[in-house]
């Protein structure tokens, strides 16, 4: 008897159990290891065409590793190996793609309906008459709202399933350019090592040459005090400058994720040279709003808080809602003295009377969400616009600046140097004044250095600008003013 009345109620509950079933494949999609990375792959390959690894297990940490070793140690890199370094062996990257797969077990999660729940109950336990107990109550109760607003919220967890493989799209976009940032400063700070360490050797001769000429009474006290200071100054500037340079490969080092034996590598001591030719874009800001990763972030903000708010509004009135099926079947003594079992099917309904809270502070708070999300999303839109303009303007202009320097300023400083030295080999000028013409060429070529290094900082900020990528780094590079080197690398 309590058997069948069982098996009546799980009749009655089943279908409400089993309505929200799917098939295997759709768990399968969102329960895969890798699920949602290719869609970083994809968004990124065109923009720094690097390959990009999610590392999900002991043995995969283990290749790659091996692999970033053979990379960089003892080796002098270039920028696009330190930047696929980078994409390999930054964590805080690695934390980025982990959060593509929390919310692909989220999609997952609303996917499978709720669970029922069982609840028994045992009444009059230890009945002098009856014996063990008098009546046994059974129930299952299944949450109807939650079937019926499965579809929509397995839309709304997809829709942030999508928004997470932007975010590491875009993370990914942004390790990559401040790493190319900083790989320029660093060989940036090196080169102005170098051409300071060439200043500080006319330094060095001049004020060497004011203490013999004032041991010889040629040169007064306060001429020899000029030359001192001067090799003084340009001391203390290499120190400086050999301490930026420190800081920016150190830099470079954090955001390759080095550490231990790997961080023994090199960065060449100059940058290379102004290409022949710039890049052109007639519609700079039609090509940002096409590809710029966290704009089509903002996008599915957008889109995800539109599904949010019809789902307020589809349950504004009903919070909860559960239907409850059982039994009870309890134990009675007939008029003969024998124990009957009387065993009677159930059914409840659970439900929020809305007397107090009719849904409307929820459904204003959900159409103020959308409003933040559009207005946010338009502000996006022209901010993008302007980035892309003021990227451009900047890639254009420090180029004619780095150009200018190359062609015009340096030639004629050598010119300057030249005439200089054949000036004193007929004795025309004397050594200060050919140190110094040299001290001027040296500070002309420390300002080509500065602008050069301008120029390749706006060649990856407009990538950046186009793509998305951060804003640019700033920190010891900024500093730097002269450089250094000897052909090896640091």
């Amino acid at each position: 008897m309590i058997a069948s009345s069982k098996m009546r109620v799980l009749a009655l509950a089943l279908p409400l159990i089993l309505g929200g079933c799917v098939t295997a494949q759709d768990i399968a999609d969102y329960a895969a290891t890798g699920a949602g990375f290719s869609t970083v792959s994809a968004k990124t390959s065109s923009a720094i065409n690097k390959q990009t690894v999610w590392i999900q297990n002991q043995e995969q940490a283990e290749a790659n590793a091996k692999n970033v070793h053979g990379l960089v140690h003892k080796k002098t890199i270039d920028v696009d190996t330190a930047v696929q370094v980078a994409l390999l062996n930054n964590r805080g990257l690695q934390a980025s793609y982990a959060n593509i797969g929390m919310n692909a077990a989220e999609v997952w999660q609303q996917i499978l309906p709720e669970n029922p729940k069982v609840s028994i109950g045992i009444l009059g336990i230890a009945h002098p008459e009856l014996g063990l107990f008098r009546a046994v109550e059974g129930m299952i109760a299944a949450n109807i709202l939650s079937l019926a607003t499965r579809e929509k919220r397995v839309d709304i967890a997809d829709t942030r399933f999508r928004q997470a493989q932007l975010k590491a799209a875009m993370a990914t976009l942004t390790v990559a350019a401040d790493t190319r940032r900083a790989w320029i400063n660093a060989v940036s700070a090196f080169e102005t090592v170098y051409y300071l360490n060439q200043g500080q050797a006319a330094a060095d001769a001049a004020s060497e040459l004011a203490q013999k000429l004032g041991e010889s009474g040629a040169l007064n006290k306060g001429g020899q005090a000029r030359e001192h200071a001067f090799y003084s100054e340009l001391t203390g500037q290499k120190a400086e400058a050999r301490l930026a340079a420190k800081l920016a490969k150190e830099e470079l080092t954090r955001l390759m994720g080095l550490w231990g034996t790997d961080v023994d590598y090199f960065v060449p001591d100059r940058l290379t040279g102004l290409p022949s030719r710039l890049q052109t874009s007639n519609a700079i800001e039609r090509e940002a709003l096409q590809k710029r990763v966290d704009l089509q972030i903002a996008k599915l903000e957008l889109e995800a808080v539109a599904k949010s708010y019809k789902l307020t509004d589809a349950t504004r009135f009903v919070t909860d809602f559960e239907i409850i099926g059982g039994f009870e079947s309890e134990r009675e003594l007939n008029d003969d003295g024998d124990i009957e079992n009387l065993t009677m099917p159930q059914i409840e309904f659970e439900f929020v009377i809305p007397i107090f809270d009719s849904g409307k502070p929820r459904l204003r708070k959900a159409e103020l969400a959308y409003m933040q999300a559009a207005n946010l999303l338009a502000e996006k839109a022209v901010n993008i616009r302007s980035e892309a303009r003021s990227a451009y303007a900047s890639y254009r202009s420090s180029y004619d600046i780095a150009r200018h320097y190359k062609n015009s300023v340096l030639p004629l400083r050598v010119k300057i140097e030249e005439e200089a030295l054949l000036s004193y080999n007929g004795m025309i000028t004397n050594t200060f004044e050919l140190l110094a013409d040299t001290r001027a060429k040296i500070g002309t070529l420390l300002q080509s250095v500065s602008a050069k290094r301008a120029f390749w900082l706006a060649d990856a900020n407009l990538n950046a600008a186009i793509y998305g990528g951060g804003t640019p780094l700033g920190g010891a590079g900024e500093a730097m003013t002269l450089a250094s080197g000897g052909g090896g690398g640091h």
